[in-house]
């Protein structure tokens, strides 16, 4: 049997978990927001700060896998992310729907934010024309 090109597959330890109860979210957290990564967990997107960091947090995930609850999220959500640094809680402050090279969401700023994204509508099929995204304020221990 011939073999094909090796596929690299970046391996690395989990970041952490995010549980959304309200909508029954739990999911691990790895680096990066690669195709392969995003079939095995939720991914931080590479060039936001990590959790308990200043900025703002992003994480992205497959709307028909991992973040498919999201379609039920609601303002005033709590959404919790669980690091080896400590546990982070957020509350959701808004959601949006943006076309993909609408990166705003992603910019730094001087607040604990953690934003979701992921493609919309969320019941279409193939590549989803636009992106849902969710921005959650740290709520202070």
């Amino acid at each position: 049997m011939a073999e094909g090109p090796a596929i690299a597959v970046s391996e690395g330890p989990p970041l952490g978990r995010i549980e959304i109860s309200a909508v029954g979210l739990t999911a691990m957290v790895l680096e990066g927001a690669d195709e392969g990564t995003l079939r095995r967990a939720v991914g931080h997107i590479r060039g936001t700060p990590l959790p308990g960091k200043q900025g703002n947090v992003a994480l992205a995930g497959h709307r028909d896998t991992f973040f498919r609850g999201l379609r039920k999220i609601r303002v005033n959500d709590e959404i919790t992310l669980t690091t080896l640094s400590g546990s982070y809680r957020y509350r959701v402050d808004s959601t949006k729907v943006v076309k993909p090279e609408e990166t705003e969401a992603l910019e730094d700023s001087d607040d604990d934010i953690l934003i979701l994204a992921t493609c919309y509508p969320f019941n279409f099929l193939g590549s989803a024309p636009k992106r849902f995204i969710v921005r959650a304020r740290r709520i202070p221990e």
